[in-house]
């Protein structure tokens, strides 16, 4: 046997061990699911899985991966791919801090001050150090104090008038909203748009009277019913409100035994700012006199929003990949929507979460042929369970990512589960995950898997999807 043939031998053993490893991993997933469908938690659900070689692009195993389903925060990855493909990983929100009318000769401000908001949801954010709030409110005190501002004869105005306001978008719950996952968007967020909120313990069934607040919330009203639940019986508290709400009805037990800051969203979270500004200038010995306010509330009783003098200040917000990272590390469902806010207004000078997933949909379909009716998306977390994907089309956009400069950055976003790098998505009904894994023998793939309607423990039907994850290792 010559050396050509040697070499055609080699490519044609290779070839066959190759095909037979696929052929396996096919057949495996092929027994592995059927056997996963066939439990009774899923008697009148619904599961799809589609699975890809990572290194090829080549589909490995598909089932019922053309039929949409509620995503949770599974859609968080498509989100993510779309603002840094789309935005840029370098993308990043500008705060404007700047005075109107004049400053006299004795440093009295004839005007107002405002913080004009672009969306960054990462304003007056803990996860950063250059985002922290109290930062921030020393840095614009600071600011205007250099000024030679000495006393304000007008208003600290939190301008929110780029998103018309603050929403939430359509298709989110009445349970949802008023807690901190719930937190609607604002052109002007502040603090994640949401606040702490610590329970004094008792006896059970006894009243939980609130022991402090981690921002000071007096303009709202906080009517309170909470009671102390047994001992190991956890969180059970609810927070009840909406955009603008100037009541917030908190339902619900607190465990007796339980040591935790319950997070509530902020109705109005660009009053929020303009409230802790004021209060900031107000305590360094500088006088506002008139009351904070926003941008939209002055549009809503018709008054002229008045004309910019100077700037005090320019805050800008992470990188996006840096928002991405904890977006997708931590579920933060604000990040999602202001991503998705984004997208509509670079591509079209629109603010509506409407008009971002109708972007979002023109967008892959373009890059991808995806058809739109494989992208039914409400919004740009999963909050909504109105929300209806593929896992054809999310893994696709899963797989497309591969070969974005930026993709080392996302993959580094998602977390850890059963020794898998995956998002997860979970919400009343759905559980889903979909990531990147790479096998014992070197192949790596591209998955999405959801079920959804499925009954019993979210607990073990997790491990039944890992049980079928596990196959990829």
């Amino acid at each position: 046997m010559n050396t050509k043939q040697y070499v055609a031998l080699f490519y044609l053993l290779l070839f066959s061990i190759t095909a037979s490893q696929a052929q396996s991993i096919q057949q495996n997933l092929d027994k592995g699911f059927q056997s996963f469908l066939a439990q009774p938690g899923l008697k009148n659900g619904m599961a799809s899985l589609h699975v890809i070689d990572k290194s090829t692009g080549n589909i490995v195993f598909e089932k019922n991966s053309n039929i949409g389903l509620p995503t949770a925060s599974t859609l968080k990855v498509i989100t993510s791919i779309t603002g840094l493909d789309l935005l840029g990983a370098n993308y990043t929100y500008k705060t404007r801090l700047y005075y109107t009318g004049t400053i006299d000769s004795l440093g009295i401000l004839h005007g107002d001050i405002v913080i004009q908001g672009s969306g960054d949801p990462t304003l007056g954010s803990d996860r950063y150090e250059q985002t922290k709030g109290q930062t921030l409110l020393n840095k614009w005190v600071n600011a205007i104090k250099t000024a030679g501002i000495i006393a304000v004869e007008g208003r600290i105005i939190g301008d929110d008038r780029l998103y018309n306001g603050h929403d939430v978008p359509g298709g989110w719950i009445w349970n949802d909203m008023g807690n901190y996952y719930g937190a609607g968007i604002s052109a002007l967020n502040w603090q994640e748009n949401k606040a702490g909120i610590n329970f004094q313990t008792g006896s059970p069934n006894s009243a939980a009277p609130i022991a402090s607040t981690t921002t000071d919330l007096s303009y709202l009203q906080l009517i309170n019913t909470v009671k102390i639940g047994r001992p190991g019986s956890g969180d059970n508290v609810y927070a009840y409100s909406a955009p603008y709400s100037e009541k917030i009805y908190l339902r619900g037990t607190y465990g007796q035994d339980l040591k935790k800051t319950i997070e509530i969203s902020l109705p109005d979270p660009a009053f929020a700012l303009a409230f802790d500004l004021s209060k900031a200038i107000n305590t360094s010995g500088i006088v506002v006199s008139s009351p904070p306010t926003t941008g939209q509330r002055l549009v809503e009783q018709d008054s002229i929003f008045p004309n910019k003098t100077a700037e005090l200040d320019l805050h800008t917000s992470p990188a996006l990949t840096d928002i991405v990272y904890w977006f997708n590390q931590k579920s933060i469902n604000l990040y999602g929507e202001a991503i998705l806010r984004s997208i509509a207004y670079i591509s079209g000078g629109k603010t509506s979460t409407y008009d971002g997933a109708n972007y979002l949909q023109k967008f892959w379909q373009q890059k991808l042929q995806i058809n739109s009716s494989e992208l039914g998306i409400i919004d740009g977390s999963g909050l909504s369970p109105q929300n209806n994907v593929t896992t054809n089309a999310m893994n696709q956009i899963m797989q497309y990512a591969i070969k974005r400069p930026w993709y080392d950055s996302f993959i580094k976003s998602l977390p850890t589960y059963n020794e898998m790098t995956m998002k997860s998505g979970t919400i009343g009904g759905t559980l889903g995950y979909t990531g990147y894994h790479k096998a014992k023998d070197g192949k790596a793939y591209t998955f999405t898997i959801i079920v959804y309607n499925y009954t019993g423990s979210a607990s073990k039907m997790r491990q039944s999807m890992f049980t079928v994850l596990d196959i990829l290792k």
